[in-house]
């Protein structure tokens, strides 16, 4: 007798033993029909996988997430059996699946794009057949007999430990893979081809270089439409092409890495860091400042020289060896240890936008997502064990405010002791819970990631969600055991004793050249009022109306509105259209009626005009905007 014991805690028994498929058929056949492969004692493996004693199982299907990723990693085995069927000289090496995208480094011919079609149309043939999909076990002498004729699997292969071997075939073709897999690839009903890259065996520049396919896949075309409409809007809202269109920054070689950000870009830079300030000071934080450049004894000290040293920029000076820093934490360790402290102090909560280097490697550079020189909006705050939950409780409404004013919505993650750390078990449990207790408290969801906290202490991320859905890490909140002991930090408590303090590392938009680009995405361009770089445009109709135009614009600039007059001598039209692509909220059309009344006739981005608007009436609706800092367009004006 054979017990299965199912996700619900329920034993279904069987005579002889079975398979996934069994079980699934057992409880019905829509079902069965439905599943790709199951979780067994806690690992996935194929359907099919015989189940010779009493198991735990969790059938998975084409309804769950590890479903997809089965189907995408089955996908890649597709598109390699396809190629090898057109380019009888490819050599295949690995096919992995990253996020929703599958893809497959083979030495082959170079491609493009434009061979996509004809592969996908090989790889639908192919799923058509149906064809069944089968784990077989060989030894080690086997697998490398097999493969003598093919240089990159015969490398894997020896780097292997000796035993038995997984392969998978499907038809006549066969691949070295751990699995699992779908049964059959009939399963493969939506797939499309994505791109192609260059990329060197095994990530070393000195090796082969290969011919790396990326694609997709989904169960249903339904689900495949919607994805690809989804990366068209991706594209559309492609950051580096905005900020290239709407002047915001630049990219050069003289620096690369390094953005340039434009008179446009340093206006919402600023609108950016004014809010940022103004919601800090409003939470009880001052802000510090510390250097750019500092000798290589403090970077030892830190532990940075040891660990980080390959990522940070260094220089001579007066025959002493500096860093460029690549974290703002030390320098805040040398601000915090300038005087002493007491535990009537606490908190202290020293905030720094502090500009930092890092050197990235070339190749992953990728816009304002990816940089060497960025500025992160640091704080370090130092408190007493007690004050942890309130003070992490503290940050999480201070991110959430601050997420708000954007739109943007946040999920929670937190992350406890890896296995190495430093510290005791004790400032670990009080550490862990005082954070876990602060997340309670704030009565949000959140995930538990076990392990994968910092050496130095545990952490809550935050991710970020955009308007396409997307989420990104912005945010962070770390609890530092290592810096305070390295640095010696102390307080006097109550009982006239020194103490060391507890002290959180956190950020809320991380990496503000990041979060700019992340917001140019989220708004695809079109900024609310309060951060648009250019509020407003005056547009006189002719030549005459210029002199009254510029004495509208210096009453509204003077108003405190970021506002500009177009003189250029093209029709209205044109200036109208001109001003809606460079994604102006409010246009203002000036004729002799607008002169002679003194009212304004406003349009907005969505194309709707209000005539006759008194201008102490626009200023106040627009104003008031500003000031609340909305995030719509619906201005109403009398």
């Amino acid at each position: 007798m054979i017990n299965i014991t199912l996700p619900d805690e329920s034993i279904k028994s069987f005579d002889d033993p079975l398979s996934g498929f069994d079980i699934a058929m057992s409880i019905s056949e829509g079902l069965a029909r439905n599943c790709v492969a199951m979780e067994l004692n806690g690992a996935l493996v194929d359907l099919n996988r015989t189940i010779d004693a009493d198991a735990r199982v969790r059938l998975i299907t084409t309804k769950d997430e590890e479903g997809l990723g089965i189907l995408r990693h089955s996908a890649a085995h597709l598109m390699a059996q396809a190629i090898q069927h057109l380019y009888k000289d490819a050599r295949l090496t690995i096919g992995p699946v990253v996020g929703d995208l599958f893809y497959y480094d083979i030495d082959m011919e170079p491609v493009s794009e434009d061979d996509f079609k004809k592969i996908e149309t090989e790889m639908k043939s192919l799923a058509k057949a149906k064809l069944p999909i089968r784990r077989k076990m060989v030894s080690k002498e086997e697998a490398l007999a097999f493969y003598r004729d093919e240089p990159y699997k015969l490398e894997m292969i020896s780097d292997l430990q000796d035993g038995e071997i997984s392969f998978y075939e499907q038809g006549e073709f066969t691949d070295l893979c751990r699995g699992p897999h779908i049964p059959h690839t009939g399963f493969i009903k939506a797939v499309k081809l994505m791109k192609v890259s260059g990329a060197y065996w095994r990530a070393d520049q000195t090796r082969e270089q290969l011919q790396r396919i990326y694609g997709t896949a989904f169960f249903d075309k339904k689900d495949l439409k919607k994805y690809i409409n989804f990366i068209e809007e991706a594209k559309k809202r492609n950051h580096r092409k905005i900020g290239e269109a709407l002047e915001l920054f630049s990219f050069h070689d003289e620096a690369p890495g390094m953005p340039f950000f434009h008179a446009k870009g340093m206006e919402i830079w600023n609108v950016l860091l004014d809010f940022w300030r103004e919601e800090h000071r409003a939470a009880g934080y001052v802000e510090t400042k510390t250097p750019i450049m500092l000798e290589r004894t403090l970077w030892e000290r830190s532990g940075h020289w040891e660990n980080y040293r390959e990522n940070m920029y260094t220089s001579a000076v007066d025959e002493n060896q500096y860093a460029i820093k690549p974290m703002n934490c030390p320098g805040g360790m040398l601000v915090y240890k300038n005087r002493p402290h007491s535990y009537r102090e606490f908190p202290i909560r020293a905030s720094e936008i502090g500009l930092v280097h890092r050197h990235e490697l070339s190749g992953v550079l990728s816009g304002l997502f990816r940089v060497r020189a960025f500025h992160q909006d640091d704080a370090h705050i130092f408190m007493t064990p007690d004050q942890i939950q309130r003070e992490i409780f503290g940050v999480l409404k201070l991110a959430e405010r601050i997420y708000g004013k954007f739109g943007l919505g946040f999920m929670l993650e937190l992350s406890t002791r890896p296995e190495k750390s430093i510290g005791t078990d004790e400032q670990w449990e009080v550490a862990t819970e005082g954070l876990r207790a602060a997340l309670d408290a704030y009565g949000a969801d959140y995930r538990l990631n076990e392990g994968d906290g910092a050496f130095y202490g545990p952490k809550i991320d935050l991710h970020i969600e955009d308007a396409l859905g997307r989420t990104w890490q912005c945010g962070t909140i770390q609890l530092d055991m290592s810096l305070p002991e390295r640095f010696d930090l102390g307080y006097i408590d109550r009982d006239n004793e020194r103490r060391r303090p507890i002290m959180i590392h956190r950020t809320i938009f991380g990496s503000i050249e990041r979060f700019f680009g992340i917001l140019i995405e989220h708004f695809a361009g079109k900024f609310p009022l309060w951060m648009a770089p250019v509020q407003s445009v005056i547009l006189p109709i002719n030549d005459e109306l210029v002199p009254a135009a510029e004495e509208l614009r210096e009453l509204l600039e003077g108003e405190g509105l970021r506002i500009s007059v177009d003189t250029r001598t093209e029709s209205l039209n044109k200036k109208i259209r001109e001003a809606q692509l460079a994604n102006i909220p409010l246009i203002l059309t000036f004729g002799a009626k607008e002169m002679e009344s003194g009212n304004l006739s406003v349009r907005t981005l969505d194309g709707k005009v209000k005539m006759g608007v008194s201008r102490e009436s626009f200023l106040k609706v627009v104003k008031g905007h500003i000031e609340k800092r909305e995030l719509d367009l619906n201005l109403e004006f009398n």
